[in-house]
């Protein structure tokens, strides 16, 4: 059995890979619109995983918690 805080960390590191595989894909899926080659399109996945704001994902996970 997991232990309670194990949990919160297994959440919180889901949370956070959501939010990078949202990023991303949101990222992909709009860089075609700048003409960009296949590569250029993942480099702006890439980059918004990057750039993502970890602070906001973390004010999400922590405001979450009951």
């Amino acid at each position: 059995m997991e232990s309670s805080n194990i949990k919160d960390y297994r959440q919180a590191a889901e949370l956070i890979r959501k939010g990078c595989i949202k990023s991303a894909v949101e990222a992909y899926e709009a860089a075609p619109q700048n003409r960009l080659c296949h590569e250029g399109d993942w480099e702006c996945a890439v980059d918004a995983m990057r750039s993502l704001n970890i602070e906001d994902l973390l004010n999400t996970i922590l405001c979450a918690k009951p």
